[in-house]
Formats: structure tokens, sequence, C-alpha cells
């Protein structure tokens, strides 16, 4: 079963960052470890669904053209708008995924703390949209928290472990924190190993 949407009414009618993403020493870390693990130095349209507050959206701004970041929580989104008001580049939306999805492709899709609200079915079906409409050798990049909490249905590494029995999905990175898992995956059924930064440019 999917994590019910009272509860995250709850948790932002009692805070306006009701997890302190933008205080706390984990979140900034696990969010430079992010955006330091992206192999292109800049993308033409990313998707970030979840945003919350706005916290990695504020990083991600600076390496993209465009940047559509959704929220289900009408204050989350209304706070992501105002954390990014000096970046043209970004859009906050309010959109309940994966019933609502954006059209158009993306190059790179972000799903930061959001895969294990949702039950196998869902969990499926938004990361089988986020394929569809990631353009190939686009970027998919997950991180989530690999501690149980009642309202999650997975941990991290439960994701990572999925994911990489998707074919349409060639690693490129994958970093295993006592925290949180992390990874970044290219899409394409391409032969050969995924372009790798050093690849891209030349080196090897």
């Amino acid at each position: 079963m999917n994590t019910p949407a009272s509860y995250f009414d709850r948790q932002y009618a009692d805070a306006t960052d009701p997890w302190g993403l933008a205080e706390r020493w984990y979140d900034r870390r696990k969010y430079h470890l992010t955006v330091a693990a992206l192999p292109r130095p800049r993308y033409v349209r990313a998707f970030e669904p979840g945003c919350s507050v706005g916290v990695l959206t504020e990083l991600l701004a600076v390496r993209c053209d465009t940047l559509l970041s959704t929220d289900r929580i009408a204050s989350a989104v209304a706070a992501t708008a105002r954390r990014t008001a000096g970046s043209d580049q970004v859009t906050a939306r309010r959109m309940t995924v994966p019933e609502q999805w954006p059209e158009g492709s993306f190059d790179l899709v972000v799903l930061s703390e959001l895969l294990y609200y949702f039950d196998f079915t869902t969990r499926a079906q938004l990361l089988a949209q986020s394929m569809e409409s990631l353009e190939e050798g686009g970027h998919l990049v997950t991180v989530h928290w690999n501690h149980p909490v009642p309202e999650h249905t997975c941990t991290g590494r439960d994701i990572a472990d999925c994911l990489a029995t998707v074919a349409e999905l060639r690693s490129l990175a994958r970093y295993d924190d006592p925290d949180f898992t992390l990874t970044v995956h290219e899409h394409g059924r391409g032969v050969g190993p995924a372009l790798s930064p050093a690849r891209a440019e030349g080196l090897v």
C-alpha cells in the first residue's frame, strides 16, 4: 500500500520544512553528493518530482537549462518557488505523480527520497513513466534513506537492487552509505558500457 496522502498533509501542516532539509548537515552532504554524481556538467531539461521545499532543487538548477520541480503539497511548491526565485530556469509546479506526469522528454530525472512511499506496483509505474520520458542516453538519478521507517515501503538499497535488474538502464554509479543509497543510470540498450564522464571526454 502507498503511504497515505494524509501523512504528508499532516507533516506540512505542522512545519514549513517538516524534515529540516535546509538545516541538517546530513541532508546538505547528501544533496551535494547527489549533484556531484551527475555525469554531465549541464542538462537541457530536467525533472525532479517530489521536490519538497526545494533544497536539492536549488543545487540542481545551477546544472540545468530548464528544471521542472514538482510536489503534491502546495506549501512545498511555494517554498521551492521562493527558494529558487532568482533562477529563471526553474518551474515549481503542484503535481501528484504518477497519476499526473509532465509532457515532453528529459535528459535528467532525479528521484530523491520519493520511491519508498509507493507500493511495488505504483513504484514500477513511476519508474516506467520516468524511463518513457527519459531521452536515450539520459540519466536517472535516485537517492533514498536506508533505515526502516513505518511510512516507507522499502529502503534505498532495495530500490538500487531493483534498478539493477531493469534492462533499459545501464549503471554508471552506485554509492552505498550507511544512511542512504545513491544510484546513477543511463537510459539505453546500447552495446558496451555506459558513457562515463571520462569516456565522454575521450580519456578512455
